[in-house]
């Protein structure tokens, strides 16, 4: 028989006394602290800006925890993710500016093809803000990516309906705002978990190729929209002026038609009542109004005075004559 099988090991010999229940006590104490310290290590903070997603063993078991204190199990059991869902976060597309400047951009990412094949250059720049926590952690691996996808899809789509011009011009608005809303509904389908704020087309031009010819449409465009304005305002000034001068003549000639109408009966009326008069006593009132008559006419006209029975000396018609023109130097 094998004497290492048969032999027995030592037992190891339990101290006695008071320091041995010293020792004992000592440790206990200490795990029970470490066990509440981990326990209490389940206490976080939500700041009010935030919102926290509570993950067990890699499960979500609380996918919006609000502003405040709250609780969970200490980890490794539970994780706790803070969210800031109130920042606003930014996605370029096309480009940054300082990168096109040095030359680092790719030109292809910012080419976009209108509805009338023409191509032009687009930087285009997105605000977002995180909506579910829980589905911008874990509904899709690159929120940025999706964001910038589906943005971009939606731009193609609205540019694919419409001209250069219109793109360039006047349609900048309305591109935003649809582009904006048909994306955000993409989002939601992707569960990204994120709320667009804003989508503004920060810069469009014309390739470089075609920035000339463009630039001369713009100005044409640019002086006949500043013609068709001064035009405008001379017909805006000219019209009111001729209404004025035209209400004025219309006012003068009524105020002259009643004039001539009041002295036309002012007039019948004296005749009437002379009439009535010479109707009365014919040679007197006749005598009368010879009178009065000779009375108007007699101071306008030169006139000479003769004696019937004396001779005229003619010499005296010329008396009254101004003098020639030698007798005046």
């Amino acid at each position: 028989m094998n004497p290492l099988l048969t032999e027995t090991a030592p037992v190891p010999e339990i101290p006695a006394g008071p320091v041995a229940s010293e020792a004992y006590w000592s440790r206990r104490r200490i795990l029970l602290a470490l066990l509440v310290l981990w326990l209490l290590s389940g206490i976080f903070l939500v700041q009010p800006d935030q919102q926290a997603v509570v993950t067990r063993y890699g499960a979500v078991t609380e996918p919006r925890v609000l502003p405040g204190i709250h609780y969970a199990l200490p980890w490794p059991i539970d994780s706790v993710t803070r969210l800031k869902v109130q920042q606003l976060q930014r996605l370029v597309i096309g480009g940054d500016l300082p990168d096109s400047v040095l030359g680092r951009g790719n030109p292809l990412a910012a080419q976009f093809i209108t509805g009338d094949q023409n191509i032009i250059n687009m930087r285009v720049v997105v605000q977002y803000s995180v909506s579910v926590p829980a589905d911008y952690l874990f509904g899709t691996q690159d929120v940025g990516k999706a964001i910038g996808a589906a943005v971009e899809a939606e731009l193609a789509r609205r540019l694919a309906h419409r001209g250069v011009d219109a793109v360039l011009t006047t349609e900048k608005v309305a591109i935003q705002d649809e582009t904006r809303a048909a994306a955000q509904k993409r989002i939601n389908d992707y569960h990204a978990g994120v709320i667009l704020s804003t989508v503004n087309i920060e810069n469009v031009s014309p390739p470089a190729e075609a920035a000339d010819a463009f630039r001369d449409v713009t100005n044409a465009r640019a002086d006949t929209t500043r013609i068709v304005s001064e035009a405008e305002g001379y017909a805006n000034d000219l019209i009111p002026r001729a209404r004025g001068e035209a209400e004025q003549m219309r006012n003068s000639a009524e105020a002259y038609r009643l004039s001539k109408v009041n002295q036309a009966g002012g007039d019948a009326s004296r005749f009437e009542q002379v009439a009535a008069e010479y109707a009365k006593a014919s040679e007197v009132t006749g005598r009368r109004l010879y009178l009065e008559t000779m009375e108007q006419i007699m101071p306008r006209i030169k006139k000479m005075i003769v004696d019937p029975d004396g001779n005229l000396d003619l010499t005296i018609l010329r008396k009254g004559d101004p003098a020639p023109a030698a007798a005046k130097k």
